[in-house]
This record gives structure tokens, sequence and C-alpha cells, in this order.
């Protein structure tokens, strides 16, 4: 919860806050429900995932012929939760499965400048954790600095980093992950790849390419295409996620930088039009700044 409260709390300080308040008037009138709205769209929420929240919540007070603020304030927070978790089921969603016979592959990808390299270091760190054998596949070879900082990260994790020169091959470089994880019977293999402008055509089919030849070595590889999405960028980040959903099926997100944003409604926004599950969150700058995403804590901390 302390995690997940330092990663919130811009968010919880700015916009949400101002939500507890809508909420403590003693009867609730049409013109709270323009504010709600206004407020969820500034945060990021966007029209289309504020419009349907706020019919679910007055369907529910409706049905359940609540009237007064606080109430209606508890049934915002259960459906909150149930957009994070994209079902009715009531249940979190499950973490990566490393119960698996040979390695669980992870293809990590996003543009440029969304903490993505920190990002797979705080996972293999988290792994390393938990007393895993962790490899990280360092693809991006058209920055010999990417190299290099995957190598420093590397070291600073107890993780293996195979790399080749700058100018490489990608697909050369996951093969030859590939092929050490399994000899050297490894539980995780973090595949990194290079920065792409979700809009260029020939980088995203090279992402395309090395998606193939993870599932040559393992046809039910990549176990998870994880998305690097900045916070902070907002409702951009939807249009990067469609553009790699596309192009290699992203399976989750890993949400860099949510401390950094005073509009933490985009969560919202990504689980209910993308339909692609937050599974991790970034909250600052050390290895140990990471937390499994959980909806329920996840709006407790918002509004605690």
């Amino acid at each position: 919860m302390e995690r997940f409260e330092k990663g919130v709390k811009r968010s919880r300080e700015g916009w949400f806050s101002r939500v507890v308040h809508l909420f403590e008037r003693a009867t609730v009138e049409e013109a709270l429900w323009d504010e709600l709205e206004e407020l969820l769209i500034t945060a990021d929420v966007g029209v289309s995932t504020t419009t349907k929240l706020i019919a679910r919540v007055r369907e529910r007070a409706g049905r359940e012929r609540l009237k007064d603020g606080p109430h209606i304030y508890s049934v915002l927070k259960d459906e909150i939760v149930t957009m994070l978790r994209m079902d009715t089921s009531g249940e979190a969603s499950p973490p990566l499965d490393l119960a698996l016979s040979g390695p669980r592959v992870i293809l990590v990808v996003g543009v440029n400048g969304t903490g993505k390299t920190l990002s797979i270091a705080k996972l293999a760190h988290s792994f390393k954790g938990q007393g895993k054998r962790v490899i990280i596949a360092a693809a991006d070879t058209f920055r010999a600095a990417a190299i290099d900082q995957l190598k420093i990260l590397g070291q600073r994790v107890g993780a293996e980093v195979i790399c080749h020169q700058p100018g490489a091959d990608p697909g050369a470089v996951v093969f030859d992950s590939l092929e050490a994880a399994r000899a050297r019977h490894a539980d995780v293999v973090i595949i990194d790849t290079a920065g792409r402008i979700h809009t260029k055509f020939n980088l995203m089919e090279e992402l395309v390419k090395i998606r193939r030849v993870v599932s040559r070595k393992d046809p039910r590889a990549p176990h998870e295409v994880l998305l690097v999405l900045d916070a902070t960028t907002g409702q951009n980040g939807l249009t990067q996620a469609r553009y790699f959903t596309e192009a290699v099926n992203v399976t989750g997100v890993f949400l860099a930088k949510l401390d950094g944003t005073a509009k933490g409604g985009i969560v919202l926004a990504i689980c209910d039009e993308l339909k692609i599950p937050i599974l991790f969150i970034g909250i600052g700058e050390t290895l140990d700044d990471l937390a499994p995403f959980d909806a329920q804590t996840f709006v407790e901390a918002l509004s605690s």
C-alpha cells in the first residue's frame, strides 16, 4: 500500500481529492455529475471512459436508491475497481506466471523516452528477489548507449546481459539469448528492443521479426509482450498502445513514471478502451520502485 500511495501522491492531491470533496454533500444533484465529468476528463480518463463510468454509477445509484454522497462515492470506487480489472469476477489480475517448463520470455516494447530500460532493470531486480535466474537480451542494437546502460544495470541486479556489437541484427541477439537461457537453465528472459516510433512502419515490422524469432524457438513464446508507457504522456499513450498491439499483440502494460503525473486517470482509459491489463507500475527512480498493479489497492491509495 505504501508504494501505491507514493506512486499516486500527485494524482491523489490533485484531481482525486476534488472528486472526494464532490461526494461530501448530503445529497447528490445534477450539477455534481457535470463537475465529476469535467474532473475525470481533465485527469486523462478520456471522454469515452468517463461517460461509461458515470453511466454505471448513476445506474447503480438509481437501482439501489442511493441519494447521499458518501454512499454514491462508494459505488464510484467499486465501479473504478471493476473497470480496472476489466471484468466483474471480483478477482485481481493474475501475476506473470513463472511456473513453466523452459524460460518465461517477456518481450518489452515502447517508444523512446518512456523509461523502458530502467523498467526492464526493475523487472529483473524483482525476479531476482524471487530467486529466479534472469537473462536480459540487449536487442536495442541501434544505440550503443542502450547496450552499455543495460550492462551496467544487469551487473547491479545480478542478471546476465547477452549483447552484440552496436548495429548488429536484433534477431540474432534474441536468438543467442534464448539459446543461452536454455543452456543455463534461466527462469526468465527479458528482451529489450529499440525505442520505436510507433508510426514508423519499418521499425514496427522489425518488432514483428523479433517476435517471429522468439516463436520459432518456442511456439508459446513470447509469453508476455509488455508495453512500457510513460504515464505523463496521458492520452497519447493510448495511441501508442494501439499501434503496438496491432503489431505484436501487447498482453500487458508497465506504466512508468506514475509518480510524475497528477493525471493518473490514464490507468482507467488503458483498461477500458484497450482491454489491456496494467501489470506493473513504476513509482520512482530506484530499482525497488516497482509494484505489481492491483486495482483495489490502487483505488484505496488514491482515496486515502
